[in-house]
């Protein structure tokens, strides 16, 4: 897992907010489960479907992120007429739902089954980093509301039981899988963000410091400010730049580990004591 270098594309995305679940929810969860009543009617000048819509969809924010997202180049993508994508998606809001779905269904996921909870918890969040190195599209959206589709429900059940005999409530389980994704996904959007600094510069971090470090000890007074002075050096030349996503991954990822085993053993040290 290399989560310093998710993807060859830009995020051009982030300027662009997008959320799940921001169009009709009856008709979009109708759609997600391909519920006959929300799909056309296959015809003459039907001869597409609504998984090919979404597999040109996943193809485009894929290759120019979500800003080129429209529901044109989606028509161009799948080789069809602008307006007759609208037959099979209603809007670009709903497209997304379908998209992010699609992701999810697909993803890979280790079998983890005899593993301690530990390690099946580590497991669901190198699934979810590697979600956003194949989709960094995928980062760049809000799901406070899920979409709901079965994809959102395999992988949530899949995660869920990740935590099976750690001993913890339901509400407490699903707390510290909100958690591990918060993480996860903060971290995979430094690491995009990082690649696309290093792309739409040309410059990477060494050639960067090479410039800006003569002028910060020329006007850098390190008496004024010693721990940042002192720590900042020792954790530049440790990681080769400022912040090194992979290195940043890593270390949070454990320490979240660390959080939730604390957890899981204060709970059982509690039911031991009942």
């Amino acid at each position: 897992m290399t989560p310093d270098a998710p993807s060859r594309r830009t995020p051009a995305d982030a300027d662009a907010p997008a959320r799940t679940s921001a169009g009709d929810p009856a008709r979009t969860l109708a759609l997600l489960w391909r519920d006959p009543s929300a799909l056309p009617r296959r015809g003459p000048r039907r001869a597409l479907d609504v998984d090919t819509i979404v597999d040109a969809a996943i193809s485009l924010a894929d290759d120019e992120g979500l800003a080129g997202l429209t529901m044109r180049a989606v028509a161009r993508r799948a080789g069809v007429p602008p307006m007759s994508v609208y037959t099979y998606v209603p809007g670009k809001a709903e497209l997304l739902d379908l998209m992010l779905d699609a992701a999810y269904a697909r993803m890979d996921r280790r079998p983890t089954t005899g593993l301690p909870w530990r390690e099946r918890v580590r497991a669901v969040a190198e699934e979810n980093m590697a979600l956003y190195e194949a989709h960094p599209w995928a980062a760049a959206v809000s799901t406070l509301r899920p979409p709901l589709g079965p994809g959102q429900m395999a992988k949530y059940e899949h995660e869920l039981a990740a935590f099976d005999d750690a001993g913890l409530d339901d509400v407490t389980v699903d707390d510290c899988l909100t958690h591990l994704l918060v993480v996860v996904r903060a971290c995979a959007r430094d690491s995009i963000e990082a690649h696309a600094t290093r792309e739409q510069t040309a410059q990477g971090d060494e050639e960067w410091w090479a410039a800006a470090g003569p002028v910060l000890e020329r006007v850098l007074d390190p008496a004024a400010y010693p721990r940042a002075s002192r720590i900042g050096s020792a954790a530049g030349e440790a990681h080769g730049s400022a912040h090194e996503p992979a290195h940043a991954y890593r270390f949070a990822l454990d320490r979240v580990l660390d959080g939730l085993e604390r957890l899981v053993e204060g709970r059982a040290g509690t039911a031991a004591d009942g």
